[in-house]
């Protein structure tokens, strides 16, 4: 699985190897330190907490999309709009604190 992050203009990748053994912890800290690089911050917003809810929409999606994209759509997290791209891509948008915006596009592995 892939996740694309961008904050604005700034972007990077993480790949992840495992879905299934997903390091929320590991994944947040970094993406809260990329925004801390470009001086804004995850203050407020469940990173954490929506990663394993994104992998968990998309994984498995080889046999049929999405495995629980409509669900995590319908339901939301926090303040993240949460939107299902054809394909079995999720995406989850937030704006911070400072008026940026955060992206978390999360792709799948076919």
């Amino acid at each position: 699985m892939e996740l694309d992050v961008s904050l604005d203009k700034n972007s990077f990748a993480i790949h992840i190897d495992d879905p299934f053994r997903l390091d929320a912890d590991a994944i947040a800290h970094e993406i809260e330190e990329f925004m801390t690089s470009k001086e804004d911050s995850a203050s407020g917003l469940d990173i954490k907490g929506l990663l394993p809810r994104m992998v968990k929409g998309i994984a498995g999606c080889e046999k049929g999309c999405p495995a629980d994209a409509k669900g995590l759509v319908s339901r939301g997290h926090d303040d993240f709009e949460i939107a299902y791209i054809e394909g079995g891509i999720l995406s989850a948008r937030a704006v911070t604190g400072k008026g940026n915006v955060l992206y978390l596009k999360m792709f799948p592995e076919f």
